[in-house]
């Protein structure tokens, strides 16, 4: 039976995030680092669905502070904090955001990104990342950014027939 990425029909959200919540308090703690409730909250909702979000999206779901407004720059910040300590990664090519939903050393990951639903699946494979490495290092190459981002329809979307023509 092949190993499933993507959540299925009835996924329980709410433990991922959790989970995923738990991981960073930990982190920032085991590292010195505050994890503010800026922070928290733009990871929270990150966390919330296996689906890549834009600055935007974040900040549209982001609670007020107490004037009513949050500017665009605090979520940028907290974004940054997130990815610098390996709790968020950026999409490039979806100019978007995902939580970090698995625990893995360095930066080297991979993810599986649904063309359709933008739902976002992470892998860390460390024998691809070698290869690819090793090919790098002979083309006398610096990766400065080692995400690797692989389109597709996931499984839900094609039982759906929502390949849109992909």
């Amino acid at each position: 039976m092949p190993q499933t990425y993507f959540p299925e029909a009835g996924h329980n959200h709410e433990r991922c995030k959790l989970t995923i919540l738990a991981i960073a308090e930990k982190r920032c703690r085991d590292n010195g680092v505050r994890f503010t409730p800026q922070r928290r909250q733009v990871l929270e909702i990150l966390a919330q669905s296996h689906r890549a979000l834009g600055a935007y999206d974040i900040l549209e779901r982001f609670q007020p502070n107490r004037e009513g407004r949050t500017a665009p720059v605090t979520i940028y910040r907290a974004l940054d904090f997130l990815m610098e300590n390996q709790l968020a990664h950026r999409l490039s090519s979806l100019n978007a955001f995902v939580a970090c939903s698995r625990q893995h050393d360095g930066p080297d990951v991979q993810f599986l990104v649904c063309n359709s639903c933008q739902s976002v699946a992470e892998l860390s494979t460390p024998t691809l990342h070698q290869a690819i490495h090793q090919e790098v290092d002979s083309a006398d190459f610096t990766i400065t950014t080692p995400l690797v981002e692989i389109g597709g329809i996931c499984s839900t979307c094609q039982q759906d027939g929502r390949d849109h023509g992909h």
